[in-house]
């Protein structure tokens, strides 16, 4: 189930990402159960633990004892707006566990990506890939910190870059797999390499990372809920296409 914070594992705010090392998570996959035990097993229930699915308005009754009228509700981009009653009005927080599932997952692929930018410092040849790295570090960095606090406030756990990442993958809850991170012997290839290798090495593996993180960020925008993560999602989806544009290019001039 998705990781909760207790007395007993208490996670407390990051306050630099050179805390990064220290952000955590206790995941075990996703749980459709509802405070006070029920279940309904359709996926769509909020995670355990965490509050009850959004609950709903009472009808007010109006001035001669009949319910209020319908209240108007926005459609979405394109479409006409609807009505709806009063009791059907959602009221409460609305992530879901695709919301979660993104963030959770993202520290550790964010946690990687900065590990690889690190490297590009010392190792790297190219002065372009040197800036395009400190580019990635300036964006990702805060972006964990958000991220952290995003789950701090669900009553999440956050993830710990420490830990083995492939722990935090929803993908076998039926969500979007942890896509693009490179593996261990990657990583020991990219650490051990120098100049121009280095620089094919990180151009082509940050690619693929970004790709992967696209294809997590473009699920939350379709089946997330929480107002908040899909921004998130979409300022990843922004900077790391233009980014795989920038590296594409570099690699093609090489």
């Amino acid at each position: 189930m998705y990781g909760r914070r207790s007395s007993s594992r208490y996670f407390r705010p990051v306050t630099a990402f050179a805390a990064a090392a220290a952000l955590a998570t206790a995941l075990a996959g996703c749980s459709g159960t509802q405070p006070g035990g029920d279940s309904s097993g359709d996926g769509s229930d909020r995670p355990s633990g965490h509050g009850a699915a959004a609950s709903t308005t009472p009808t007010a009754p109006a001035a001669d004892g009949q319910t209020s009228a319908p209240i108007l509700a926005p459609g979405a981009p394109g479409e006409e707006a609807s009505t709806i009653a009063p009791e059907d009005v959602p009221t409460g927080d609305p992530w879901n566990h695709t919301d979660v599932a993104f963030v959770q997952m993202m520290i550790p692929h964010h946690a990687q990506a900065l590990e690889m930018s690190r490297l590009a410092r010392e190792h790297a040849a190219s002065a372009r890939v040197k800036t395009l790295a400190a580019r990635i570090e300036g964006a990702q960095g805060p972006e964990i910190l958000a991220m952290a606090a995003w789950l701090q406030a669900k009553g999440m756990e956050v993830p710990k870059a420490a830990e083995d990442p492939s722990a935090y993958d929803h993908g076998a809850h039926g969500h979007q797999e942890m896509a693009g991170m490179l593996t261990a012997d990657q990583m020991a290839a990219l650490a051990a390499a120098r100049g121009r290798t280095f620089d094919r090495l990180f151009l082509e593996g940050m690619i693929g990372h970004h790709e992967g993180a696209l294809a997590m960020a473009e699920s939350v925008v379709v089946g997330g809920s929480d107002a908040q993560a899909i921004e998130m999602a979409n300022d990843v989806i922004a900077s790391q296409s233009a980014e795989i544009a920038i590296m594409r290019e570099m690699l093609a001039e090489r």
